[in-house]
């Protein structure tokens, strides 16, 4: 049978209380009623609950994660990161989803208001940017992971969304290749507009502008991709290449062409972004933009750690990780 506090406060004859404040190392404790408790914790072998020290020292040593879904291909990268990084300092991890929209966020809120957790690392699941800026203005640290919104709100980690649009451009250029269709993500997302606005400007540059007719608004699906291909071929309209901003959509772009005798690389290049585990399994292997996502997850935990640590405060500004282009069989240079 489990030895509680209270035990010990029994067999010292004190008070729970006066258990809780010696565990606490609280000064309100005589020193010899203390050694008493500790005495008395040795004999019984009494463990308390870390998570209950840490709530009467005024935090939990616990953090919370919210993402949109677990089915997200990166999500569980960025997860690794973060969760390694705080195992590491000895705190432990609640991982809130957004599965079931405003319910989700209701439990989710539910918890920020029973303090379980000291803070939180958001991959911004959608529609809740207002949910979750009424409760970082409530004080909840809050650091986001691959913000999509526009403009310094909340303290983030982000990527080189731009540079890695326009690493993508430049890839396609000196391969000869200047009639791209672009498939996005939701362009209301900040890093889609980065990626496509950086994409552009080097296609401009090299007198090769990108007309709105071959860009494409896309969800980031394996469908959507797929889908664009087949409107593409349809429209007979001209395209060399195809430039995804995730992989997903990248991976149906190349259904999409095989299913329709197109050859890839030769007939037409493919890049995405993202660099998930599949893309260098897909046929013919991804030329993608990696993004560092367990990078990400680390560095947004070791901002909450530090600032939780009162060695850094959280400003409202991007920790900017590098992109780095990956050459594969789909678009080999």
């Amino acid at each position: 049978m489990r030895v509680t506090i209270a035990d010990v406060a029994r067999n010292a004859a004190v008070s729970k209380t006066t258990v809780s404040r010696v565990l606490n190392g609280k000064g309100e404790v005589d020193s010899e009623t203390a050694e008493r408790v500790r005495t008395v914790i040795a004999e019984l072998g009494y463990v308390p609950s870390s998570r209950a020290v840490g709530l009467a020292r005024g935090n939990s040593r616990t953090l919370a994660m919210l993402v949109p879904s677990l089915t997200w291909p990166w999500v569980g990268e960025v997860l690794q990161g973060a969760a390694d990084t705080l195992e590491a300092s000895g705190y432990g991890l609640l991982l809130f989803t957004c599965n079931r929209g405003e319910e989700s966020m209701a439990q989710f809120t539910s918890q920020v208001s029973a303090r379980a957790f000291d803070g939180v690392l958001v991959i911004e699941p959608e529609n809740t940017r207002g949910s979750i800026a009424a409760l970082h203005h409530q004080g909840l640290p809050l650091v986001l992971v691959d913000d999509r919104g526009q403009g310094a709100e909340f303290p983030s980690v982000a990527t080189t969304n731009r540079e890695g649009g326009a690493s993508a451009a430049h890839h396609l250029l000196t391969s000869g290749r200047r009639a791209p269709l672009v498939v996005t993500g939701p362009t209301q997302f900040g890093c889609v507009q980065d990626r496509l606005h950086g994409f552009a400007e080097v296609l401009a540059e090299h007198g090769a502008a990108q007309p709105e007719s071959r860009v494409f608004e896309g969800d980031f699906t394996v469908r959507c991709g797929q889908s664009v291909i087949e409107y593409a071929l349809a429209e007979r309209l001209p395209f060399d290449s195809v430039f995804c901003h995730n992989d997903l959509s990248a991976t149906g772009v190349l259904h999409a062409l095989r299913a329709a005798g197109r050859r890839v690389p030769d007939d037409v290049a493919v890049i995405g972004f993202d660099d998930i585990p599949i893309a260098a399994y897909t046929e013919p292997s991804l030329t993608t933009v990696r993004q560092p996502m367990q990078a990400m997850g680390e560095a947004a935990a070791r901002r909450m750690l530090n600032h939780l640590s009162g060695a850094t405060t959280l400003e409202p500004d991007a920790v900017v990780l590098p992109t780095e282009l990956v050459i594969r069989s789909s678009a080999p240079g």
